[in-house]
């Protein structure tokens, strides 16, 4: 079986990512990072694996536990935008 993918779906999940990951890390804590760079990985990951013609399942669980990763290892710092 081969796998084709198309240069606009690519295009369109690197621009998704690259705004999705400026909030990737919003929180005051180091919980509230981990949740929200969590949901937002997931639905990074489901939506890229599935344009690409992966399973949206594995790329949702996948992206989502690197989204949590790199929120819950964000310090307060970092996200600081003033």
């Amino acid at each position: 079986m081969k796998i084709v993918i198309h240069p606009k779906a690519v295009i369109r999940t690197c621009v998704l990512v690259a705004v999705l990951c400026t909030v990737s890390a919003c929180g005051t804590s180091k919980s509230e990072r981990a949740l929200s760079g969590g949901a937002i990985g997931a639905g990074i990951g489901a939506v890229g694996s599935s344009l690409t013609g992966g399973s949206p399942w594995t790329g949702a669980v996948v992206g989502g536990a690197a989204g949590a990763a790199t929120g819950a290892f964000t310090d307060k710092d970092d996200i600081n935008l003033d």
